[in-house]
C-alpha cells in the first residue's frame, strides 16, 4: 500500500515537472532575449544592432575612401559575425544580408580591375549564413540554459522554501551557497515550522550531491513539516525523521539507485525546539544527529553547544533499538542571544594553506566589537563574507548559514 502512495506521488510529482517546463519553455525566448540585451538597451530600447550597424558604415566609407591596392570591403564579413553574438536571429539575418548588399554596392563602384570580385562576394554570402546559423544554436542553447536554471530554482524554493520574516515568533536569515553554482541546488536543507507545541527547526546536510542529495533533503524536509507540527515532543520528531532517512535509503535501494561504491546515504541534522508562547522561556531543546554543534552569540559573548553525540540520521540502528536516536538535550537560551546554525561547507572552508575557517573565534571577535552583529541577518553575512574570504571564494561544498532568535517584544 505504501509502495502504491509512493508510486503515484512520484507520478503526479512527474507529471507537475511536466507542465512546468511546458511553462518555461513557452517564455524562455523572452527571457532569453531580454537578458541579452539588458546591457544594450537605451531608454528602454534595445541598441543592441548599433555596434555591428556602425562597423559596416565604417568599413563602407573607409574602402570607398582608399586606393584600390587596400581594399577593405571583405572585412565586411565581420559584420554578421559580431551581430551573431549579441543580436536575436532575425536582426543577425538582416545584417547578413544587408552586409552582402553593401559589399556588392561598394565593389561595383570600383573600376573592374580594382575590384574585388567572385572569391570575396562567395566569402561574404557564406560568413553571412554561418554567422545566422551559429546565431540560431548560441539563442537555442540560451533558452535551454534559461530553462534549467528555472527548473533548478524552483526545485531550489520546493526544498528550501521562502518563509515569512520574523515567522512564529523567531526572527531569521539564511543564505544557501551552492559548490556547484550551475546546478544552484544540493543536499543542505533548512526549515522552520510553527506549531501548538512550539516552533520546531530543523538544519542538515545529505550525505553526497546531485539529484539523489536533493531527493533525500525533500523526504525529510517533508516529514519535518508534519512532525513537528504534530508532535509534542521533539524527541518522537526525532524519531520520525531517522525512520524517514532509513526509509528513504531502502527507497532508492528498491529501485536499483544505490550511492556508488555501496556507501549507504546518511544526513547529519540539529533539530531545534523553541517553547510555544505562554509557556516558561530561557532554553531551547537540542538533537544533534552528527552535525556541527550550533553557536550561541549574545551580549554575554559567543559559546559552544555541546557537541552532537548522537548518529547521523540513517545510521541511529547501529546503536541498537533502545538508543537509535541522540538524546534531547535542555540548554540555556536567552531572549538576547542568536542560535547559528551552519552545514560543513563553513567548517571545512580551507585558505591557500589548507587551514580551516575557524567559525568561533571570528565570531566571537566579531561580536565583542560591535553586539550588534548579533541580529541574525548581520551574523549571516558576517559569517558568509568571511567564509568566501577564507576560501577565496572556492567553496568545496554546498554551505548553508542559518541564524534564528526570538523575537524582541516591541516597547512603548
Amino acid at each position: 500500500m505504501e509502495s502504491g502512495w509512493r508510486s503515484r506521488g512520484v507520478r503526479r510529482a512527474a507529471r507537475a515537472c511536466a507542465c512546468f517546463a511546458g511553462r518555461v519553455s513557452g517564455g524562455a525566448e523572452h527571457r532569453t532575449r531580454a537578458q541579452r540585451q539588458q546591457l544594450l538597451r537605451v531608454r528602454g530600447r534595445s541598441v543592441a544592432w548599433a555596434p555591428p550597424l556602425l562597423l559596416l558604415t565604417a568599413i563602407a566609407v573607409i574602402d570607398s575612401n582608399t586606393s584600390g591596392e587596400f581594399r577593405i570591403i571583405s572585412w565586411i564579413v565581420l559584420v554578421p559575425g559580431i551581430a551573431a553574438a549579441i543580436c536575436g536571429v532575425r536582426g543577425t539575418a538582416v545584417l547578413a544580408a544587408l552586409a552582402l548588399v553593401t559589399y556588392i554596392e561598394v565593389d561595383a563602384a570600383w573600376p573592374h580591375q580594382d575590384q574585388t570580385g567572385l572569391p570575396d562576394f562567395i566569402l561574404v554570402a557564406v560568413g553571412g549564413a554561418l554567422a545566422t546559423t551559429a546565431c540560431a544554436v548560441r539563442v537555442r542553447e540560451e533558452r535551454r540554459m534559461l530553462h534549467m536554471r528555472d527548473v533548478a530554482d524552483t526545485t531550489r524554493r520546493t526544498v528550501l522554501r521562502p518563509m515569512p520574516t520574523p515567522w512564529a515568533g523567531l526572527d531569521h536569515a539564511a543564505v544557501y551557497l551552492a559548490a556547484d553554482i550551475e546546478a544552484r541546488v544540493g543536499g543542505d536543507f533548512y526549515d522552520i515550522q510553527p506549531g501548538p507545541h512550539g516552533t520546531r527547526v530543523l538544519l542538515g546536510d545529505v550525505q553526497g550531491k546531485g539529484l539523489p542529495a536533493v531527493d533525500a533533503a525533500a523526504a525529510l524536509l517533508g516529514t519535518f513539516r508534519e512532525a513537528a507540527y504534530h508532535e509534542a515532543s521533539l524527541a518522537v520528531v526525532a524519531e520520525r525523521l531517522e525512520v524517514r532517512m532509513r526509509r528513504q535509503r531502502q527507497y532508492v535501494a528498491d529501485l536499483g539507485e544505490e550511492p556508488a561504491r555501496g556507501v549507504e546515504r546518511f544526513a547529519t541534522a540539529v533539530l531545534v525546539g523553541f517553547p510555544p508562547p505562554g509557556a516558561p522561556g530561557g532554553h531551547i531543546e537540542v538533537v544533534n544527529f552528527g552535525h556541527e554543534p550550533p553557536l550561541v552569540a549574545g551580549p554575554s559573548g559567543v559559546r559552544l553547544l555541546p557537541p552532537g553525540d548522537g548518529l547521523p540520521l540513517g545510521f541511529g540502528g547501529l546503536a541498537g533499538p533502545a538508543s537509535g536516536v541522540p538524546p534531547v538535550r535542555r540548554v540555556p537560551f536567552a531572549a538576547d542571544e542568536t542560535l547559528l546554525l551552519v552545514t560543513d561547507g563553513v567548517t571545512e572552508a580551507r585558505d591557500a594553506e589548507g587551514a580551516f575557517f575557524p567559525l568561533h573565534e571570528r565570531v566571537a571577535l566579531a561580536v565583542s566589537v560591535d553586539p550588534g552583529l548579533t541580529h541574525p541577518r548581520h551574523l549571516v553575512e558576517l559569517v558568509r563574507e568571511g567564509t568566501l574570504r577564507h576560501s577565496t571564494g572556492h567553496l568545496v561544498d554546498d554551505t548553508t548559514i542559518f541564524a534564528v532568535r526570538a523575537v524582541r517584544p516591541v516597547r512603548g
